[in-house]
């Protein structure tokens, strides 16, 4: 019965990201850069990124919303930034303290840049006070598909006390529904360049 259940679940997670992932990589470097500004202003403007000391980010990989001037921005206000690192044995994501992204960071095994354990400090998970949670696709009330390894949904309720989770992401991202199980984690807010949804 389980099968039964879960196979159809993950094929039509898999058919969205597919689907969701074609219109992302449509979008020029241009209009991404553009969006991805907008959104940028967005997220600043929130009080909970105002008022945030340590900031969990990501590294931008392929289409995906650029982080880089977010990251600047939180580097710029003195914020302790926090980016992951993927341990694949573990099967888990490692958070490391990053003082500079141009200098501590390495290609890990998909091409994206992370941190250098050898140069970046374990983070306390407890210290963090934002997160920006990277995705495929999000719902206006917090659903989130990601990209089917379920690092992000394992290390959500890790922390001791949970954060805002912001996801940042095109609008085209944005779909009416997604399938979950109970092991799949929400966000809090979604940010685009149109709108920012906070989650019922």
């Amino acid at each position: 019965m389980t099968g039964a259940v879960t196979d159809p679940l993950r094929a039509r997670k898999a058919e969205l990201r597919k689907q969701v992932i074609a219109a992302r990589d449509a979008l020029s470097l241009t209009e991404r850069e553009h969006l991805s500004a907008a959104i940028t202003a967005r997220i600043l403007a929130l009080d909970a990124w105002r008022s945030a000391r340590c900031v969990l980010a990501f590294m931008t990989f392929g289409s995906e919303f650029d982080t880089a001037a977010l990251i600047a921005d939180a580097r710029a206000a003195g914020r302790t930034l926090v980016l992951p690192r993927v341990d694949y044995a573990a099967r888990r994501l490692v958070l490391h303290g990053v003082a500079d992204p141009a200098t501590d960071l390495a290609a890990g095994k998909w091409g994206i840049r992370e941190p250098d354990p050898a140069r970046c400090p374990v983070a306390d998970p407890a210290a963090i006070d934002f997160v920006v949670v990277p995705g495929v696709a999000f719902t206006v009330g917090g659903k989130r598909l990601g990209y089917g390894a379920g690092f992000y949904d394992r290390l959500i309720p890790t922390f001791p006390a949970r954060p805002p989770l912001v996801a940042a992401a095109f609008e085209l991202q944005v779909v009416d529904d997604l399938p979950m199980t109970e092991r799949d984690q929400r966000v809090d807010l979604v940010v685009t360049e149109k709108d920012a949804y906070l989650a019922c």
